[in-house]
């Protein structure tokens, strides 16, 4: 083995010293303002400036507070059933587009980035005119539907991803030996696209959790979603309970994203014991 030179050794060294400088520099700007949320959750002073001494009281008022939780399971609800929605549409429009051959078929499958391309402004601006020349009154049903609408894309490039790497033959190999397409979409199709359902359900949910602009353009007066809400108190200051309500939110998503690690990888474990169990019985054969 050629043993490297000298200065081949110090430019390794420092390529390695500035990746590390540049890997540090971006968790500090991804995770500073998380833990400065963190921190001012916990601070006696109402205001998110300074800092006063440490105390729990805002926690206490947030469990108390019926109309913030009302706000929250509203912005929570719109997030699962859109979440749902996008998630069926869009894994349904990757699978069902992947072999399509007929007329058009490639312009509706370039019209599905259109939410991605254009601003998400101009594509409120046109559901609320839609929905307005249709008659059709404001409210969670329409912001349901905008959020779906916007978040489909995203299902559908990680679902197509999979689909992508996927072998063709391993389905037909399941049709040709008796199974119907329904059996064989559920038992080999699914599994094998699962992580890109999975990671495309996980984006949409944290993007209609904190949509705005989309929520603003199709709610009613009556209908208020957390970032609405916190939108509206930019002038006269961020309530701290919505601090505590961040936090919460943020360990619960972190909590969420461990269990499905974890699931992954006893199913992982799982495949590589039964790939070694069938390589012993393939040896003993």
């Amino acid at each position: 083995m050629k043993e490297k030179k000298p200065e081949e050794k110090v430019r390794g060294r420092g390529l390695r010293i500035v990746s590390r400088i540049y890997l540090a520099v971006v968790l500090i700007l991804l995770y500073a303002p998380v833990a400065v949320m963190i921190k001012y959750s916990f601070n006696k002073s109402r205001a998110n400036v300074t800092w006063q001494s440490f105390t729990t009281k805002w926690y206490v008022k947030l469990f108390s507070d019926g109309e913030l939780w009302h706000v929250f399971l509203t912005t929570l609800l719109v997030s699962v059933i859109a979440t749902l929605l996008g998630t069926v549409i869009g894994t349904m429009g990757a699978v069902g587009m992947r072999k399509a051959r007929f007329p058009g078929s490639k312009l509706i499958t370039n019209s599905i980035y259109f939410p991605i391309v254009i601003p998400e402004i101009v594509l409120a601006v046109a559901l609320l005119l839609l929905f307005n020349l249709q008659g059709i009154s404001l409210g969670l049903p329409t912001i349901i539907i905008g959020n779906t609408t916007l978040v489909l894309p995203y299902v559908y490039i990680t679902v197509k991803a999979r689909l992508v790497g996927m072998d063709p033959s391993i389905e037909e190999a399941s049709l040709d030996l008796g199974a119907d397409r329904l059996y064989t979409f559920l038992h080999i199709t699914m599994p094998a696209i699962w992580p890109g359902v999975m990671a495309g359900a996980f984006m949409s949910f944290s993007l209609v959790l904190d949509e705005l602009i989309m929520t603003s353009f199709l709610a009613d007066a009556a209908t208020v979603t957390l970032p609405i809400k916190v939108f509206s108190m930019l002038k006269k200051g961020i309530n701290p309970e919505i601090n505590a309500l961040t936090t919460i939110i943020l360990l619960a998503a972190f909590l969420m994203v461990v269990v499905y690690l974890a699931a992954d990888e006893m199913r992982n474990r799982r495949l590589k014991k039964m790939d070694a169990e069938q390589v012993r019985l393939n040896e003993t054969d």
